[in-house]
């Protein structure tokens, strides 16, 4: 992968990643590199320093990224599982029955959450009752 700092004819800089010299200029020439702030097609290379790195400070650096995307994926997850939790009724073990009352319009629409066996979730899904596991989360007490 190569960066590229780049800018647009509006003045506006920003950074772009790319395969090889030649993938930026073959969708720049496809007229596929545009700039994100306005959206326009005249986008030029900047000068910019040469970045030298060691495979030791390389691998870091992807380390880093590694664990940094990671801790970002599991703050998302935890917002995620928070807000359907707060959006949602529990019903423990009477979640097989109360999805399908509402699958089936016995019952009013309506988020649930809940504990099923493997088999009952089988079940569900062979009768069209959408139902996905909530994850239990490192450090999520709940």
């Amino acid at each position: 992968m190569i960066r590229y700092e780049l800018s647009c004819d509006n003045g506006h800089a920003f950074e772009g990643w790319f395969g090889s010299a030649d993938d930026f200029d073959r969708q720049q020439t496809m007229s596929l590199v545009s700039c994100p702030t306005c959206g326009s097609p005249h986008v030029a290379k900047r000068l910019m320093a040469p970045s030298v790195s060691t495979a030791r400070s390389k691998q870091q650096r992807q380390d880093l990224a590694v664990q940094t995307g990671q801790r970002e994926m599991m703050a998302k997850l935890r917002e995620i599982v928070s807000t359907i939790r707060a959006n949602s009724e529990d019903v423990g073990e009477r979640f097989p029955e109360e999805a399908r009352k509402i699958h089936y319009g016995e019952a009013e629409q309506r988020g649930l959450i809940g504990r099923a066996t493997a088999q009952e979730v089988r079940d569900l899904l062979e009768e069209g009752v959408e139902v996905a596991p909530l994850p239990v989360l490192p450090d999520d007490t709940n």
